[in-house]
C-alpha cells in the first residue's frame, strides 16, 4: 500500500484499543467517542479482510494477526512520538519531567536533588510522586523510578537496577540506652514498632529472624517509610530503616540498628522506554543518580566497616 493511502486515523485507533485491549479506554485516551474507535477497527479490519479483536463478552482479545499489526504500530508510534518529544525540548530550556515513587522521592532524592542542580543549572526537573505505570508518551516523564521484585515488570521498557532493598530495625541512640536491654530480637517485645504503609514489613523481618509468630505487631503506622524513620528519630519507637534511604542518619549515628539483621525486599530500578534514545537531561539525570547512588554505598559501607 502506498504511503499517501495508509489510514493513518484507523491505524492509531486500532493501536491505542490493542494496546489497552480496551475500546472505552483507547476513546479516553484518544479523546474520541467510543462509537469511533469501533467504527475506525471495522473499517480497518475491512480493508485488510481478517478481523484484528475476538469480540466476547465484556472484553476483547487480539487475533494473531491484529498482535502481528500491534507490535509494529506500537514501536513505530512510540518512536514518532520520541522524536517530536526531543525537537520541543530543544526550543525551550530543558525541563526534565520524572515520575518517582513517593517514598523513593522523600526518602533519597530530594534531600540530594539540589546537588544535581549544581551540577546541571540548565535543567529544571518537574518531580512527579506516582506509583502508576508510565507509558513514556508525549507529555508525560521520560524517565522513571520504580520498586519492583524484577526488572520485567514494565512493559515495553528498559530497565536499570540502582540498589536492593535491604530493611534492619533501628532506633535512636538515646532509647537505646535507656530503654530495656536488646539482647535478641525477641526483646523487640518491650518496645513500640513504627510501621509504615502497614505491618507486613515488621512480620517480614521477625521472619528472618526466627521469630514468624512474634507475640506483637502492634504500634502506630505511617503512611510512607519516610514519616517512620522521622517518629524513630524522635524516640517514638523502633522502625525499619532502609540501608540506602537512610545511610546519612546509620553514618552519622543518629539511628543506630541494634542487630545485624538486614532483610532483602525487593529493588529500586531505573525505568525508561529506551535508554540510548533520552535527551540530553535526561541521561545527565540518569549518569547523576547511579553516581550518587554508587558513592553513597561507598560511604555507608565504609562507616560500617570501621564501626
Amino acid at each position: 500500500m502506498k504511503r499517501g493511502r495508509l489510514p493513518l486515523t484507523a491505524l492509531r485507533s486500532f493501536e491505542a484499543a490493542g494496546r489497552l485491549l480496551s475500546f472505552s479506554r483507547a476513546a479516553e485516551e484518544l479523546l474520541v467517542s467510543q462509537a469511533a474507535i469501533s467504527r475506525q477497527v471495522r473499517e480497518l479490519e475491512a480493508l485488510i479482510g481478517k478481523p484484528l479483536f475476538e469480540r466476547l463478552p465484556r472484553r476483547v482479545e487480539l487475533t494473531g494477526t491484529g498482535r502481528f499489526l500491534l507490535d509494529q504500530l506500537t514501536a513505530s508510534f512510540d518512536e514518532i512520538d520520541l522524536r517530536l518529544s526531543l525537537i520541543l525540548a530543544e526550543a525551550a530550556r530543558a525541563v526534565l519531567r520524572i515520575s518517582v515513587e513517593p517514598t523513593f522521592a522523600n526518602g533519597w532524592l530530594v534531600p540530594r536533588l539540589a546537588r544535581f542542580r549544581e551540577q546541571h543549572p540548565d535543567v529544571d526537573v518537574s518531580v512527579d510522586t506516582d506509583i502508576r505505570l508510565v507509558e513514556f508518551r508525549s507529555h508525560e516523564a521520560e524517565l522513571a523510578i520504580r520498586w519492583s521484585a524484577t526488572a520485567r515488570s514494565w512493559p515495553r521498557t528498559e530497565a536499570r537496577h540502582l540498589f536492593d532493598c535491604l530493611i534492619t530495625p533501628v532506633l535512636t541512640p538515646g532509647l537505646l540506652a535507656s530503654g530495656p536491654p536488646l539482647r535478641s530480637p525477641a526483646d523487640l517485645r518491650h518496645y513500640i514498632l513504627l510501621h509504615d504503609f502497614d505491618r507486613k514489613y515488621w512480620a517480614t523481618w521477625f521472619q528472618a529472624a526466627g521469630l514468624p509468630d512474634f507475640p506483637s505487631l502492634k504500634g502506630p503506622i505511617y503512611p510512607s517509610g519516610a514519616q517512620a524513620i522521622q517518629a524513630a528519630k524522635l524516640g517514638h519507637g523502633v522502625a525499619l530503616a532502609d540501608m540506602v534511604f537512610d545511610s546519612e542518619d546509620l553514618r552519622l549515628g543518629t539511628l543506630v540498628p541494634p542487630f545485624a539483621i538486614e532483610v532483602s525486599d525487593g529493588a529500586y530500578w531505573l525505568v525508561a522506554r529506551s535508554f540510548r534514545s533520552l535527551s540530553r537531561p535526561a541521561s545527565a539525570f540518569a549518569e547523576w543518580t547511579m553516581q550518587e547512588l554508587a558513592a553513597g554505598t561507598k560511604a555507608w559501607t565504609g562507616a560500617a566497616t570501621n564501626a
